[in-house]
């Protein structure tokens, strides 16, 4: 557990010394994931990749030299037998590296990384390219790993960026890929929602958990009969505190239920008198169709994700 000044330092170095090794990994969804480490062959890590991408259990010499003495200052080292394994795991995008949460992702307080947050920030990035107005002040709503307010940062020079999270995982995990991206804009808050920060906002992007969770994992469960509790606690939120010219950009997802999308109606009712211009557009139309045979999903014909865009006149 990464709980101290020197454990977060320690992270930071190791992460840089990634960078130098070249290290780069894509993080796949939890199924994928499952299935992958599921082969035979996959049983025990190979290389580095393996034990800080994949998260397997390995011989500790697959490490090289020095890396794993800075996990053990970290405190992400954990023994497995005469193996040893990461409590972390490290993902690229865009250029840049992130330390997140190992798989499997059970632990309620979990930082999760993913598919999704490639989206994520996908979107937030071309938003942010077509914007007219420039960005000066920025805020990513549930940051996770800092994803969004890094790829914010990265391309508004100068603006000042909020990463806000309940979790104080995820503020220290920001703590350290701010660190790696060298985007000393950012700063770390902890707040629920908006309710810890002052302020309007130029821009506000979130990645909300969106799923119907029976484990009431709050990294991953929505809130709601449907999940979307979060994602309408966001869009009110951010109707109450956009700047004039400012926008949101929400990327969540749903589940489609006899062709009808329960979030576009539920944010089509919170929208309608704010004054507010908004867009919706699924990003994919069927994703994490496992979900599909558990009881939470059965009403659900497919779940989409999907960005709303809302933009303050």
């Amino acid at each position: 557990m990464i709980t101290t000044t020197n454990a977060v330092a320690a992270l930071r170095e190791l992460g840089t010394a990634l960078k130098d090794l070249g290290y780069a990994f894509t993080t796949v969804t939890p199924a994928t994931h499952a299935r992958v480490n599921a082969r035979p062959e996959n049983a025990v890590a190979r290389d580095l990749r393996d034990v800080l991408g994949w998260s397997r259990p390995g011989p500790r010499e697959v490490l090289p030299a020095g890396l794993a003495d800075l996990m053990d200052a970290a405190g992400v080292l954990e023994r497995d037998g005469d193996l040893v394994r990461s409590s972390v795991r490290f993902s690229t995008y865009d250029g840049e590296l992130y330390v997140h949460s190992a798989f499997p992702t059970t632990d309620p307080g979990s930082v999760f990384f993913g598919p999704d947050t490639y989206r994520m920030a996908d979107a937030a990035a071309a938003h942010l390219a077509a914007r007219e107005r420039p960005v000066r002040r920025a805020v990513d709503i549930g940051c996770g790993t800092g994803a969004g307010a890094i790829t914010i940062a990265k391309r508004a020079p100068g603006a000042e960026v909020l990463a806000v999270d309940i979790n104080p995982a995820a503020l220290r995990f920001t703590e350290v890929n701010v660190a790696l991206a060298g985007t000393t804009g950012v700063r770390g808050c902890h707040s629920d929602l908006l309710s810890g920060v002052e302020g309007e906002f130029d821009m506000i992007v979130s990645n909300p958990p969106f799923m119907i969770d029976p484990a009431g994992r709050a990294y991953r469960d929505g809130g709601g009969p449907e999940g979307n509790e979060l994602s309408l606690a966001v869009l009110d939120a951010a109707a109450e505190r956009l700047a004039p010219g400012g926008s949101l950009v929400l990327f969540s997802g749903t589940g489609i239920v006899a062709g009808q999308d329960p979030l576009r109606e539920a944010a089509a009712a919170r929208l309608k008198d704010t004054g507010l211009s908004w867009t919706y557009r699924e990003v994919d139309p069927d994703v994490y169709g496992e979900e599909l045979d558990g009881e939470a999903y059965a009403h659900a014909e497919r779940i989409a994700v999907v960005v709303l865009t809302a933009t303050r006149p």
